[in-house]
C-alpha cells in the first residue's frame, strides 16, 4: 500500500449527504431553581420567609447549575465499602466519589441540614423547607444524611448532657468527612438504625440489647449487641438507635467513635444495591458491644425518637415535592424547545393538558408541605399548629410520596425517548423518588397513624377539621367534598380497610383548601373541576376543557 493510500485509508473523510446536523433539541437548560419559581418565591414569602430570599437565591443558582452537573457524578461513581485495611486492619468504612463530598459540603454549607435551628427566627422552618425542596432537585441521595443531622436536633434535646457534647457539631455549617472522634470535628452529621430484619416497621419487635455499664460526663453509658438491618448514611459520625434494655425499648445515641477515641464495636457488614437513592450508601450494621449514650428515659424509646420521626417525614414530602418540581422543569423546557407536526410540543393541545395537569399537581404538592412547614415552625408556641402538624405530617407524606412516582414517569414521557436516557436526568429522578414513599413509614404505616392520631388525639382531629372548614363557603364542590370526608370520618364502619381512601381524601381536601386560599383562581378552578367534581380521567392529562392550561403552564415554567 503506498503512503498516499496508508493515509486515505487512516484519515476521516467526510461522508456524502453527513446527517448529524443537531437541531429540533431543547438547548441546556441552566436556571436559578429558586428565583425562576414564581409559585416557590410566592409560597416562601407568604409563610415568613422573605427575609431569606437573598440566601434562597444564591443556593438556587447552585442548584441549577454546578450541583445538578454533580450529581450526575455522585451517582455514577457510587459509595464502596472497605471493611479492612491493606494489613487486614478492621476499618469498616464507605468512600464516596468527590463529587458527593463537594455536594454534602455545599448543603451543610447552606444550612440544609440546620437552617431553622441556627437562625430561629418567624420564617427560618419554611425558608429551610425551600433549602430541602431546592437541594433535591439537584441531588437527592445526599439529602438523607442531611435530613437525618436536621431530625436529630429536637430528639437529642431529651437528654440534656447529650446535647452539650453533641449538637453543637449538628448545628455547625462546616461539613468535616474525616473519621475523627467528634470532639475533633469542625462538623457532625448523623444518622439514624432502627430497622431490624426480623421486624421492619414494627420497631416494638426489635432484639437488640442494651446492658448498663457506667455513668460518664452526665450521661448514662450503656453497651449494646445486635444487628441493624437498614443504616443509612453509616459514615455518619453517631447514629440514633433502639435496643431493649428491662424496662422496654430505649432510644441511643450510638457514635462511630468512643470518646477516647477509639473505634467503636460498629461493624458494617455490606451496603445495600438499592433502586435508586445510589449516591447515598445504605448499610447493615452489626454491634458487638458497642458504647452507647442513653437518650430519654428506659423503656420510652419510641416516644424519645418519634420526634426525630416527624421531622423526617417532613423532608420525605419536601423532598418528593422537589423531585416533581425537577420533573416538571424539564417536561416543560423540553416542550417549548421541541417541535413536531409543525408546531412546538407545548402549543399542541394534548401535551398542553398533560402539562397543565403535572404543573396543577406539583404546586398543590408544594403548597402543601409548604404550610406543613410553617405549622412545624409555629407548634412550639401555638397548640392548635402542634396538633395540625401532628395529623397533617401523616396525611400530606402519605399523599405526596404517593403520587410522586407516577408524575414522575408522566414527565419523562414529555420528553419521549429523549427522557428515557440517562443523561436527560429523569431516569434518576424516577429511580430516586420511590425512596420517600417508603422511608418513615409506608402506605400502610402512614394510613393507619392517621387514625389512631384522628381516634386518640381529640386536638390534632380537631385542629385538622377547623383547618378545612375555614374555607367553606367559597366553592360547592369543595363544600361537598369536604361534607363527605367528614361523614366517613364519623364512621367506624371497616375503618382500617378503607384508610387509604380517607387520608387521601383528606390531602385532596388539604390541597384544595391552600389552592383556594394562596394561589389564582384559575389553579383552583383546574383544582375543584378535576379533582373534587370527578371531571377528570384519573390518569395526566384529562382535564376537561375550559380549564386555562395555558396559564397553568406558563406559570410552572422556570423563568430565565
Amino acid at each position: 500500500m503506498t503512503d498516499q493510500s496508508l493515509k486515505a485509508a487512516g484519515s476521516p473523510q467526510p461522508l456524502p449527504g453527513a446527517t448529524h446536523a443537531v437541531f429540533n433539541q431543547a438547548p441546556p437548560l441552566e436556571a436559578n431553581l429558586f428565583a425562576g419559581d414564581h409559585a416557590l418565591v410566592d409560597a416562601v414569602d407568604g409563610f415568613g420567609g422573605g427575609w431569606a430570599f437573598e440566601h434562597l437565591s444564591d443556593y438556587g443558582a447552585k442548584t441549577g447549575g454546578p450541583l445538578m452537573a454533580l450529581g450526575f457524578d455522585a451517582n455514577r461513581y457510587t459509595p464502596e465499602l472497605v471493611t479492612h485495611d491493606r494489613y487486614g486492619n478492621r476499618i469498616d468504612e464507605v468512600r464516596f466519589h468527590p463529587s458527593y463530598h463537594a455536594i454534602m459540603a455545599e448543603g451543610i454549607g447552606a444550612g440544609v441540614h440546620a437552617f431553622a435551628w441556627n437562625e430561629r427566627r418567624p420564617g427560618a422552618m419554611v425558608a429551610r423547607s425551600a433549602l430541602v425542596y431546592l437541594h433535591c432537585q439537584a441531588e437527592a441521595g445526599t439529602m438523607c444524611p442531611l435530613t437525618m443531622t436536621f431530625a436529630v436536633a429536637p430528639a437529642l434535646e431529651a437528654e440534656p448532657a447529650v446535647a452539650r457534647n453533641w449538637l453543637p457539631g449538628v448545628l455547625s455549617r462546616d461539613y468535616d468527612p474525616r473519621p475523627l472522634p467528634a470532639a475533633e470535628k469542625r462538623g457532625l452529621t448523623l444518622g439514624m438504625a432502627m430497622t431490624e430484619k426480623q421486624g421492619g416497621s414494627d420497631v416494638r419487635a426489635n432484639t437488640s440489647r442494651a446492658v448498663r455499664v457506667g455513668h460518664e460526663d452526665g450521661q448514662e453509658v450503656y453497651e449494646i449487641t445486635g444487628h441493624k438491618w437498614f443504616c443509612s448514611a453509616p459514615m455518619s459520625d453517631a447514629f440514633l438507635t433502639l435496643a431493649q434494655t428491662e424496662a422496654g425499648l430505649t432510644c441511643f445515641l450510638l457514635p462511630r467513635r468512643r470518646p477516647d477515641g477509639s473505634r467503636n464495636a460498629v461493624h458494617l457488614q455490606r451496603l445495600k444495591d438499592k433502586l435508586g437513592n445510589r449516591s447515598n450508601a445504605s448499610s447493615e450494621i452489626e454491634t458487638r458491644g458497642a458504647w452507647a449514650a442513653r437518650v430519654g428515659p428506659e423503656g420510652r424509646g419510641v416516644r424519645t425518637i418519634i420526634e426525630m420521626v416527624h421531622h423526617t417525614r417532613l423532608d420525605c414530602a419536601l423532598g418528593s415535592a422537589g423531585l416533581m418540581r425537577q420533573a416538571l422543569t424539564q417536561a416543560i423546557h423540553h416542550a417549548r424547545h421541541r417541535q413536531a407536526f409543525g408546531k412546538r410540543l407545548v402549543d399542541q393541545p394534548a401535551m398542553m393538558n398533560v402539562l397543565a395537569d403535572l404543573a396543577l399537581e406539583q404546586e398543590a404538592a408544594m403548597r402543601m408541605v409548604m404550610r406543613l412547614s410553617q405549622a412545624f415552625e409555629a407548634r412550639s408556641s401555638e397548640p392548635q399548629e402542634a396538633a395540625f402538624a401532628r395529623i397533617a405530617t401523616a396525611i400530606v407524606k402519605y399523599w405526596v410520596c404517593k403520587r410522586a412516582p407516577g408524575f414522575v414517569y408522566e414527565a419523562m414521557e414529555c420528553l419521549g425517548g429523549n427522557g428515557y436516557v440517562e443523561d436527560s436526568g429523569l431516569p434518576r429522578l424516577y429511580r430516586e423518588v420511590p425512596v420517600n414513599a417508603i422511608w418513615e413509614g409506608s402506605g400502610n404505616v402512614i394510613a393507619l397513624d392517621v387514625l389512631r392520631a384522628l381516634g386518640r388525639e381529640p386536638a390534632a382531629r380537631e385542629a385538622l377539621v377547623a383547618h378545612l372548614t375555614r374555607s367553606r363557603g367559597q366553592d360547592s364542590r369543595y363544600d361537598a367534598h369536604l361534607d363527605a370526608t367528614l361523614r366517613a370520618l364519623g364512621s367506624n364502619d371497616e375503618m382500617e380497610f378503607r384508610a387509604r381512601r380517607l387520608v387521601g381524601d383528606l390531602a385532596v381536601a388539604l390541597a384544595g383548601a391552600e389552592l383556594m386560599e394562596r394561589t389564582p383562581q384559575s389553579l383552583a378552578e383546574a383544582w375543584f373541576a378535576s379533582r373534587l367534581a370527578g371531571d377528570h380521567g384519573g390518569l395526566y392529562g384529562t382535564l376537561a376543557p375550559g380549564v386555562d392550561a395555558a396559564g397553568i403552564v406558563e406559570r410552572a415554567a422556570v423563568a430565565a
